[in-house]
């Protein structure tokens, strides 16, 4: 196959822009919070770094991002890999590493767990916040927190699950009959089935993986229980923010909480990142 010269000279244009920006280290996460490449932006806002949990995608950040945005604030909703907490954790981490400035680290479901790793000892995040979402304590599981006995008002079962095997693991998804009775109930039911098709599977092994040392024994913590949540217990949410002493608020919502009351849920990002400046 025979290559244009323009062609030729794309490609080595866009080698060698690769090249210096690994040199440099420099990432997308930097070009969003370098306030040269947005000389209009509020430099006195932190970046608000957003990580969906297992189930879900960044998508369903939208209406938080529209409001955020609206308010003057740099967003980056992080790809969660769903690989593994530490491996989970790590990533995000690496994306709050390349950003100039001061971060609000905001958690939904098991991405709770990711922030309450990712954090820990990270020296630019004001605050974390957490939506309906785990903060396990070091040593404790996502596992943990699923006994319906102590921990009532999940639908959230293993025959719930779809089962696939991959390279490495098994994934897990919620079954797409289920999905909205378990995850969306609050959504219409074209929203729920749009959100179903579209959801990142989890390696069940993040299920069993211990916590390490949690950030929110150190950095101020605010949580957004989920009152009619069919995911993660509304009983284990009061008590993850009650241990943490973190400011909590509630809503009459799903798991999908963020999806549904967006207004809400960015009111408490940006009371957050208000309350630490």
């Amino acid at each position: 196959m025979k290559f244009s010269t323009s062609t030729r000279r794309l490609g080595a244009v866009v080698g060698v822009a690769v090249s210096a920006a690994l040199a440099l280290g420099v990432g997308a996460g930097v070009a969003q919070a370098d306030s040269s490449h947005h000389p209009d932006r509020d430099t006195t806002k932190p970046t608000v770094v957003l990580v969906h949990g297992a189930f879900a995608d960044a998508s369903g950040f939208g209406g938080v991002i529209d409001k955020l945005q609206h308010d003057g604030y740099p967003v980056i909703a992080v790809g969660n890999p769903l690989r593994g907490l530490a491996s989970d954790a790590a990533y995000v981490r690496s994306v709050v590493d390349s950003i100039d400035g001061d971060v609000v680290l905001v958690g939904h479901s098991y991405g709770g767990g990711v922030i309450t790793n990712a954090a820990t000892g990270a020296d630019n995040v004001d605050a974390l916040v957490y939506i309906a979402a785990h903060a396990p304590d070091k040593g404790e599981t996502v596992s943990d927190f699923n006994d319906p006995a102590q921990y009532p008002g999940s639908l959230l079962e293993p025959e719930s699950l779809v089962l696939r095997p991959f390279p490495g693991g098994v994934d897990a998804t919620i079954d797409p009959a289920h999905f909205r009775e378990i995850f969306a109930q609050d959504l219409p039911a074209q929203q729920a089935r749009l959100m179903a098709a579209t959801q990142r599977p989890a390696d069940v092994a993040v299920l069993e993986e211990p916590s390490g040392e949690p950030a929110w024994k150190t950095i101020p913590s605010w949580y957004q229980v989920s009152n009619d949540d069919h995911a993660l217990s509304p009983t284990a949410q009061r008590f993850f923010a009650q241990r943490m002493n973190a400011h909590t608020t509630s809503i009459n919502a799903s798991h999908a909480g963020y999806v549904s009351h967006p207004t809400e849920t960015a009111n408490v990002i940006e009371n957050a990142a208000r309350a630490t400046r």
